[in-house]
Order: structure tokens, then C-alpha cells, then sequence
């Protein structure tokens, strides 16, 4: 008996095919950028980068709300 391998489009497609089929609810759930979505438990402070600072302004600190790239505290891809 011969096993062939499907590449991943070809698992999504039979996969989507099965669902039709038997008339199963898909849904779609976008994990990469999930955690940018939520609220910081912490308190963080950021310095605005050098390029975007402003000639006679003093730096800015900005106090972050969400997560951002980067972070100690970002997962790991």
C-alpha cells in the first residue's frame, strides 16, 4: 500500500469539501496577531524613536494601552 502526502492547500481544500458536505459551520481565527489585540496587564513606558521626533520638542514617553513588537513579554513566533 502506497501513502501519498497532501501538501497544504490540497488538506484545506478536502478539509473545506468534508465541511460542505456535511454542512458544518467554519470559522476563521487569526492567532499571529491575536495578542495585539488585547489590553497590557503592566504598565509600559516607550520612548518615541529618534526619526519621528519633532526638531523643538523635548522626547516623548508614551504609555502603552496594547501590545506592541517586541516586547519581553510579546510571544515568540
Amino acid at each position: 500500500m502506497e501513502l501519498i502526502t497532501l501538501n497544504p492547500f490540497h488538506q484545506w481544500k478536502l478539509l473545506l469539501t468534508l465541511a460542505a458536505q456535511r454542512l458544518w459551520e467554519i470559522q476563521q481565527l487569526d492567532v499571529k496577531s491575536a495578542f495585539l489585540n488585547g489590553f497590557l496587564n503592566e504598565e509600559f513606558f516607550v520612548e518615541q524613536l529618534e526619526g519621528f521626533k519633532i526638531a523643538r520638542e523635548t522626547t516623548k514617553v508614551y504609555n502603552l494601552k496594547k501590545a506592541l513588537y517586541g516586547l519581553k513579554q510579546a510571544p515568540r513566533a
